[in-house]
């Protein structure tokens, strides 16, 4: 069973959205169940600080043993920071998702809604799993 947290929003895509410590900036990744079908991770293509996206505009790759997959942006938003531990170590997102894992920080833009995104109860339907155990 996936670990889905509370607290968090979700895309159908399997990306989550975490607030980081500034206003108006999150944190994004992909949750534990996408990492779990997509295998051992061993490469992950991201952008650069200062790059723009729209809603759901792919931001990168991330690279498996098995296969190759996108990356969605949640939100529309700018590239502040992205997380340089990955290049050295693509693995963090197989062994802590929602920590060490994390790919970008993404200041949002002043229309983006969080909103339209998935609670945990919600994705939990989505990818069939329960959270009764």
């Amino acid at each position: 069973m996936s670990d889905i947290p509370e607290g968090l929003h979700y895309t159908p895509e399997h990306e989550y959205v975490r607030d980081a410590d500034e206003e108006r900036v999150v944190l994004i990744g992909i949750t534990d169940y996408a990492q779990g079908e997509l295998g051992d991770i061993v490469y992950i293509e991201l952008p650069s600080p200062g790059d723009q996206f729209a809603h759901m505009e792919p931001f990168g790759t991330v690279e498996a043993v098995k296969t190759v997959s996108e990356l969605y942006s949640p939100a529309a938003g700018e590239i502040v920071e992205v997380n340089e531990a990955l290049d050295a170590d693509p693995a963090l997102v197989n062994s802590d998702p929602y920590g060490e894992g994390w790919m970008i920080k993404l200041r949002l833009d002043p229309s983006a809604q969080l909103d339209e995104l998935l609670s945990a109860d919600q994705y939990r339907s989505i990818i069939g799993e329960s959270d009764d155990g």
